[in-house]
C-alpha cells in the first residue's frame, strides 16, 4: 500500500495521528476523553472525569486569552510550542515501535502475548535528550514492566538485557544531538509498514 504513495505522502503520514486526538484509529472504538469508553474499566471512569475537569479550565483560559489578545498571539505562544511537543512525542513513539534496521513482527490472535508485544519495541539513544526525557529511550523495559519508575529504567534495562538475550536490540549510540534518528525516521517511513489482515504474525 505505502509503495504506491508518493515519497511526500509516506513522510507526512506520521502526522495524521495528530489530526485525530479525540478518536482511535479507524476500525477501533473509544476515546481518551469519554469515561464510558471501552478503553477504561468502571474503576477508572472517575479518573477520566477528573482529567476532563482539569482540562476544561485550560480550554476556558485559552479562549479568554484569544479574545483578549488575539488568537494569533495564542497560536504563536501556545499553539506552536504545543504542536512541536506533540509532533516530537509522536516521532519518539513511532521510532520506538518501528524497526528501521530489523522489521519488527506484528503479532495477533494466538501468537500475541504481553511479553511478545513488549519485545517488539526498540530502545533508542537520544544523546543529551536522554536526561531531559527521563530516559525515554529505555522503551523495551517500559513495555515489559510499566510500573518501574523512570529513574530506575536504565538500571532495569541493564539487568534485563542478559535475560532478554537476542530479543533485545541494542540501540546505536548517538552524538550529543541525535541526528541519527532523522535517518532512522526516513528509513522507517520508506519501508512498507502495511500490516496484512491475514495470519497471526
Amino acid at each position: 500500500m505505502s509503495k504506491r504513495m508518493s515519497h511526500g505522502c509516506r513522510c507526512l503520514r506520521i502526522f495524521t495521528r495528530n489530526s485525530t486526538p479525540w478518536f482511535r484509529s479507524p476500525g477501533k472504538e473509544g476515546s481518551h476523553f469519554n469515561p464510558y469508553s471501552n478503553l477504561f474499566s468502571p474503576q477508572e471512569r472517575k479518573l477520566v472525569m477528573i482529567s476532563n475537569a482539569c482540562l476544561s479550565p485550560m480550554v476556558i483560559i485559552l479562549a479568554y486569552v484569544s479574545f483578549t489578545v488575539g488568537p494569533s498571539h495564542v497560536f504563536k505562544l501556545y499553539g506552536i510550542p504545543y504542536l512541536i511537543f506533540v509532533i516530537w512525542l509522536d516521532l519518539l513513539t513511532y521510532l520506538h515501535h518501528h524497526g528501521h534496521e530489523h522489521k519488527l513482527p506484528w503479532y495477533r490472535g494466538k501468537e500475541w502475548s504481553y511479553l511478545r508485544g513488549g519485545l517488539t519495541t526498540v530502545d533508542l539513544d537520544y544523546g543529551l535528550f536522554n536526561n531531559i526525557h527521563h530516559d525515554i529511550g529505555t522503551h523495551v523495559i517500559h513495555h515489559l514492566f510499566p510500573q518501574i519508575p523512570h529513574y530506575h529504567l536504565v538500571e532495569a534495562t541493564k539487568a534485563a538485557k542478559p535475560v532478554i538475550g537476542n530479543f533485545y536490540r541494542e540501540p546505536k549510540k548517538s552524538g550529543a544531538v541525535p541526528f541519527n534518528l532523522i535517518n532512522n525516521l526516513i528509513t522507517s517511513l520508506g519501508q512498507d509498514h502495511y500490516v496484512s489482515n491475514s495470519g497471526d504474525i
